[in-house]
């Protein structure tokens, strides 16, 4: 039997801290990614097509604990996970119900972002999308978390750091070649603003000296490790220009995809 993918749709930027849009993103991302442009073939040579998931759709969020709620449910349909957002708030509950579902896997974490999202709180929410490595962390949800391109790193977030034992590349250090490799299962969560705004300007927080796709797609690639989840957060339709922001994301989906599939 073929693998498939489970895909869905997390419409929700309530804990974003700076302005709203990435609740948006989940339907541009769905249009690009199977247009009349779009050529299916990933550059693993692997054809992802509609065949090659099982879409859940996309789910309007009231509460932040219906995230949990809906993801649980929609992984009765299988046991990969693409998602869609959204903030980056949205990684922690998709992830809590995850691990639910490979509970006794023992699972590492990719986090690809500008931010190391760590901080205990801030603005007074503890869920919002400046903390959700945090709530990780602390639920023991993973064993290992790395993080790549951070380039916003604060003393707290270099002290939770310390505190979970988070591996952290930051962009000022960012080699290919240093790249950790991975021997559990593993989950990547991929923030849109961890590309250069050069060519993600279609997101909340833009911040330059960033990573290109080129990079991103040679680390994805570099990965031998099984890949059981993923999710894009963070794109922002609001500030997007022609549309390229929603094609890179599309194209980080396909080869996410790929990778769960082959």
């Amino acid at each position: 039997m073929s693998k498939k993918v489970v895909v869905q749709g997390i419409c929700y930027d309530e804990k974003s801290s700076f302005m709203r849009g990435p609740a948006q993103a989940p339907q541009l991302i769905r249009e690009r990614l199977w247009s009349d442009a779009y050529n299916s073939y990933s550059e693993l040579g692997i054809a992802v097509t509609k065949d090659s998931i099982i879409d859940m759709g996309d789910s309007e969020i009231v509460e932040y604990d219906d995230i949990y709620q809906i993801t649980k449910k929609n992984l009765n349909a299988g046991d990969r996970l693409l998602t869609f957002g959204g903030d980056h708030s949205i990684s922690y509950p998709v992830l809590k119900a995850f691990t639910e579902v490979h509970k006794g896997k023992r699972l590492d974490l990719l986090h690809i972002d500008a931010h190391a999202d760590l901080y205990d709180s801030f603005e007074g929410d503890r869920n919002s999308h400046a903390c959700p490595f945090a709530r990780i962390m602390e639920d023991g949800l993973v064993g290992r978390l790395v993080q790549v391109g951070i380039r916003t790193l604060t003393p707290h977030q270099r002290e939770q750091a310390q505190r979970y034992n988070v591996e952290i590349i930051q962009m000022k250090d960012f080699n290919l070649s240093s790249l950790p490799s991975f021997q559990n299962p593993l989950y990547i969560s991929l923030d849109i603003d961890a590309f250069d705004p050069a060519f993600a300007p279609g997101v909340s927080h833009q911040e330059s000296g960033g990573l290109t796709p080129r990079e991103v797609i040679a680390l994805l690639h570099s990965i031998k490790a099984p890949l059981l989840g993923a999710d894009v957060v963070e794109f922002n339709p609001v500030n997007d220009v022609v549309g390229m922001t929603a094609a890179l994301a599309s194209k980080m989906t396909k080869e996410l995809i790929a990778m769960m599939i082959s």
